[in-house]
């Protein structure tokens, strides 16, 4: 199979639909199989990128800022929060849905090549293990203020601020949900 008139790359362990796209329950993957995978794509030339996050209640800004963070490389891996740490960092009553629901609509975005789950408070032990080409964070960061970006310099990874202003947000949308009157 040819992309864009290149060369086919060479064989990568996914099963595909006829039209190249993978199957999203294929995507969600632990750390060894996902280094395996992003070993095959580095031999292709291919430039990953990792982006992270909670996504308790996917939105569009959230697919905005995959799709842009997409647009810094080929290969987007997305490290989503596990349960405990998104009650950490949102507090009780959180989060709405379960890592694996998660992680399985994060899959089904079309800009997302790979998902994975971390449960460490940042993913500083993801950059080091994966070694992105580019971390890729949402606008509500700058790249100063990005929790990882001193690691991500120590280790050459390029920091992007990605995606649409920050005008939605899970909290502002559960908010709008709990005002609706009740049927």
């Amino acid at each position: 199979m040819t992309r864009g008139g290149e060369a086919a790359k060479p064989e990568v362990l996914v099963r595909e639909k006829s039209d190249g796209r993978m199957d999203m329950r294929e995507k969600t993957l632990g750390r060894d199989a996902l280094i395996a995978r992003l070993e095959q794509h580095r031999a292709a030339g291919d430039r990953v990128v990792l982006a992270n996050g909670c996504f308790d209640l996917l939105h569009v800004g959230h697919v905005r800022y995959l799709a842009g963070a997409l647009l810094e490389g080929d290969v987007l891996v997305v490290a989503v929060n596990a349960d405990s740490t998104v009650r950490a960092l949102k507090g009780e009553g959180r989060p709405i849905l379960p890592a694996e629901a998660r992680a399985q609509l994060v899959a089904a975005v079309g800009a997302v090549s790979y998902v994975t789950i971390f449960d460490e408070p940042d993913v500083a032990a993801l950059l080091r293990i994966l070694r992105p080409d580019v971390h890729a964070k949402g606008t509500d960061y700058t790249v100063d203020t990005v929790p990882e970006v001193e690691i991500a310099r120590e280790l050459g990874v390029r920091v992007a601020i990605v995606g649409d202003a920050k005008e939605h947000s899970t909290r502002e949308l559960l908010s709008r949900l709990q005002r609706l009157p009740h049927v």
